[in-house]
């Protein structure tokens, strides 16, 4: 399909549209509308120049880059953006754009998120935007590139049809998403006080479709990792159980994760091992992704280390499954220790709130007034974790509304280019509603 037949598809569609629910579109609302089809090519060339430019999370000037495109974006828009320089995290920055009601307390305060950098550094093979008729290839071309590329055209469609002058919006377009820079307090700060600033808050991560239906995100899982080390006596293998010389790391560390494997299943909990060794001795190095170990069949292992990671649903059931998990570690084997440790930088769970329950519904009073089909909830435990989980716990929150695609994070991630300007069109209606007090 070419653009062309794309505006001629979105005209055709708005016209199709029941007179009820016309008659329910402002005359604001139909210059919105108009303006994402006018600009359709505008915003696919946008995301082509965001694809082109490499923004793995560990190339800093590549963020930056990315950025530079997008400041000029927001500021035509009548918006104010500032940098925020994360040096000291090891990371890039984060890219913020605010529009204010100068009318104090006039308009009820949106939070748009999304982010600026990729799991596909410059070493990958995969850099540029390719297109096919109404499908696009490129590194990070779904997650984010192409949700960033649906608010700039919801807020270039608010702005011209005079309605973004009066709401109250910040945009935070993190640089580190995919790895986040330590600490992660530092890391997420600025985010987390633009949460609690917000009445609302709106995710552009990939938008969740199967068998041609979307999906509304309401609640996503947390994700962190944990590192086991297990200890043991050394020794002649011929001493093995015995008395003097116990059951060894391996033994231990076996026990240890055959216990997660029977003890912790329930439902929205996973909890994997993402590698392992053990030996005399086992080393893992300073990243956590490289275990190197050595031994021979006649020595009881002295050490064994195993990385993995928990993702579950809510804060509580995060805090208890840390718990069983302990006191499954707790039950040493005759002379062993281990110890388990989890980390500091992971993304906390986004539950499945009453306030991001109501969002949804208000989203699918939109799609009803667009002739869209109804949203119904996506399976949290089908999602990955993201952004909105900082400001899930303070904040009405709603995940998901990104472009439709595929493929994130390999080679050959694809999105419908078809679907930029429908989930434009959506979030741009459903902003100018979400506003009004």
């Amino acid at each position: 399909m070419n653009a062309l037949s794309m505006r001629l598809l979105i005209l055709f569609a708005f016209l199709l549209l029941p007179a009820a629910a016309q008659a329910q579109l402002s005359d604001s609302d139909r210059r919105a509308i108009s303006t994402v089809e006018r600009e359709a090519d505008r915003h696919i060339a946008l995301l082509e120049r965001m694809v082109n430019q490499n923004s793995g999370t560990l190339n800093l000037a590549g963020v930056r880059a990315v950025a530079d495109i997008l400041r000029p974006e927001f500021e035509a828009v009548g918006m104010e953006v500032r940098w925020v320089d994360m040096a000291g995290t090891g990371r890039a920055g984060h890219l913020i754009a605010t529009q204010v009601n100068r009318t104090r307390g006039a308009s009820r305060h949106i939070l748009l998120i999304g982010h600026l950098d990729t799991v596909f550094e410059p070493s990958s093979p995969f850099q540029l935007f390719t297109r096919q008729g109404d499908r696009a290839t490129g590194p990070g071309i779904g997650d984010d590139k192409g949700g960033i590329a649906v608010i700039v055209a919801a807020l270039r469609a608010l702005h011209a049809s005079g309605q973004l002058r009066r709401m109250d919006v910040t945009v935070v377009l993190t640089g580190d998403e995919e790895r986040p820079g330590s600490p992660i307090a530092i890391a997420r700060r600025d985010l987390i006080a633009a949460g609690r600033e917000a009445d609302y808050a709106l995710e552009f991560e990939n938008l969740a479709r199967e068998n041609g239906r979307d999906f509304g995100t309401v609640a996503r899982r947390s994700s962190t990792s944990w590192t086991l080390t297990t200890r043991g006596r050394t020794g002649h293998s011929s001493g093995i159980f015995g008395e003097d010389q116990g059951y060894g790391a391996i033994y231990e560390m076996a026990r240890i994760l055959d216990g997660f494997r029977r003890e912790l299943p329930e439902p929205n909990l996973t909890y994997n091992v993402g590698v392992i060794g053990g030996g005399t001795p086992a080393q893992i190095d300073a990243q956590g992704l490289s275990v190197t170990a050595s031994g021979k069949t006649n020595i009881i292992a002295e050490s064994a280390i195993a990385r993995g990671d928990i993702r579950t649903l809510s804060v509580e059931q995060d805090q208890r499954i840390r718990a069983r998990m302990q006191a499954i570690v707790n039950q040493h084997l005759p002379h062993t220790s281990g110890e388990l440790a989890f980390a500091e930088d992971g993304y906390p769970p986004m539950a499945p709130t009453e306030g991001n329950r109501r969002l949804l519904a208000r989203l699918n009073e939109v799609n009803r007034l667009l002739g869209y089909p109804e949203m119904p909830e996506y399976d949290p435990a089908r999602r990955g974790a993201a952004d909105s989980a900082f400001v899930a716990a303070d904040v009405d929150t709603l995940a998901g509304l990104g472009a439709a695609g595929g493929g994130a994070h390999a080679e050959g991630e694809w999105v419908d280019l078809t679907s930029l300007p429908r989930q434009a069109i959506r979030a741009a209606i459903l902003m100018s509603r979400l506003a009004r007090r």
